[in-house]
C-alpha cells in the first residue's frame, strides 16, 4: 500500500487539522531525545504516545532498574534517566499527546497527515517513529484468572512498595531476574519460580542473582493463588512432588509480553515482523517518515539506548531537510550555540 498519493481523508475537516513541523510517535528515550533534537534545530514538535507517561518502556516495565550502557552516566535508574530527558527536551517546550494512540495516516500536499485517536489531526512536515515495541501486553499468569484479590502485578513502579514483603517473582527472563536482583535487601523474602532449570536472562545476571538470599525454584508450575481479597501465599509443584506453599504478599509476573504494532502495521512501511526497515538516513518506505530506536531494522542494527539517542539525531536532522531543502543536514555542535 503506497500512501504518497493518497487524497486526503475526506473525513477530516480540513479546517481543524493542526500543523506541527515534526510528530514523534513513541515518547520513550529515543523519542524524548528526538523531541529534544527537533527543537534544537528549531522545528515545532509533537509527542505522541499510547502509555499515560513519559518514559515508553522504561517508564512502564522497569523504572526502578539500574541501567549501565547510557554514556556519561556509569550507571543511572530509569525513572531518572527518564526525567533527565523530559527536562532536556522541555528546553523546547515540545506538546504531548500521551494516553493517545497515533492511528490513522493519510497525506495532504505531500505532506502526512495523523489522525490521533482523540479525534486531533495534525499534519507535519515529518513523521519520526520512536515507538519501541509498538503496542505491548504483558502475558498473563495463569493461575492468576481464579484470584480477584489484588497483589499480582506485572511490572514494579516502586521497590519500596514492598520494603518487607514475601515476593515470589515467577518467570526467567531479564525482568524476573533484574526484580529479584532490585528487590533483594528490600523485601523480606525473594523467592524466584520458573518453569525450566534454564534461564533466558543474561548470564552475569544470573549469576549474580544466585549469589544472593534469593531462592529460586525450578521445574516449577505455580497451580494456585491463595488469599481473601490479598494474595497470601503461592502454591507451586515441581516435577513429581508434592505442592508446596510459599508465603507471599506479592505475586510479580514477569512472564514477558506480546508486542504489535497496532494501527502503523497498515500505513504502507516495510516490515521484518514487527520492526520498521529504514535506510542510512533513518528513513522509511514513505514518504517524510523516519524510524529510530528499538523499533526500526537495519543490517547490523544493535539494540541499545545509546545507539537509539543516534538514530534519533539522524532521522531529526534528515527529517530537517525534507521540510526544508535549503536547511543544512548537520546543525553544528551544540557547543557552538
Amino acid at each position: 500500500m503506497d500512501l504518497t498519493d493518497s487524497a486526503p481523508d475526506a473525513s477530516i475537516d480540513a479546517a481543524a487539522v493542526q500543523d506541527v513541523d515534526i510528530a514523534i510517535i513513541g515518547a520513550g528515550p529515543s523519542g524524548l531525545f528526538a523531541a529534544y533534537y527537533a527543537g534544537f534545530r528549531a522545528l515545532s514538535v509533537l509527542v505522541i504516545d499510547a502509555l499515560p507517561e513519559a518514559g515508553g518502556q522504561v517508564t512502564a516495565m522497569y523504572p526502578e532498574k539500574m541501567i549501565y550502557d547510557v554514556a556519561g552516566f556509569p550507571v543511572i535508574r530509569g525513572r531518572e534517566l527518564v526525567d533527565r530527558l523530559v527536562e532536556q527536551a522541555a528546553t523546547f517546550k515540545p506538546m504531548y499527546r500521551l494516553g493517545v494512540l497515533a492511528d490513522k495516516l493519510t497525506y495532504d500536499a505531500e505532506k502526512p497527515v495523523l489522525a490521533l485517536s482523540n479525534g486531533e489531526s495534525w499534519r507535519c512536515g515529518a513523521i519520526i517513529i520512536t515507538a519501541g515495541l509498538g503496542k505491548f501486553t504483558s502475558r498473563p499468569l495463569p493461575a492468576a484468572d481464579a484470584f480477584t484479590g489484588e497483589g499480582v502485578v506485572y511490572f514494579v513502579p516502586h521497590l519500596n512498595a514492598y520494603e518487607g514483603n514475601d515476593v515470589v517473582i515467577v518467570g526467567g527472563g531479564d525482568s524476573a531476574f533484574d526484580w529479584a536482583q532490585s528487590l533483594c535487601g528490600i523485601a523480606r523474602t525473594v523467592t524466584m519460580v520458573h518453569r525450566r532449570d534454564r534461564f533466558r536472562a543474561h548470564a552475569a545476571t544470573v549469576a549474580h542473582v544466585q549469589t544472593l538470599p534469593v531462592e529460586i525454584i525450578v521445574n516449577a508450575e505455580v497451580n494456585r493463588l491463595h488469599g481473601d481479597g490479598q494474595v497470601t501465599g503461592v502454591e507451586v509443584t515441581v516435577k513429581g512432588a508434592e505442592p508446596r506453599l510459599l508465603p507471599a504478599d506479592a505475586v510479580v509476573a514477569a512472564l514477558g509480553f506480546t508486542a504489535d504494532l497496532g494501527p502503523l502495521a497498515e500505513w504502507g512501511l516495510e516490515l521484518d515482523k514487527r520492526h520498521i526497515m529504514v535506510d542510512t538516513r533513518m528513513s522509511t518506505k514513505q514518504p517524510r517518515i523516519f524510524a529510530a530506536g528499538d523499533i526500526c531494522e537495519y543490517p547490523g542494527k544493535v539494540r541499545l539506548i545509546a545507539t537509539g539517542f543516534g538514530e534519533a539525531a539522524t532521522a531529526v536532522n534528515n527529517a530537517a531537510i525534507v521540510i526544508n531543502p535549503d536547511a543544512h543536514l548537520f546543525p553544528g555542535h551544540s557547543s557552538d550555540v
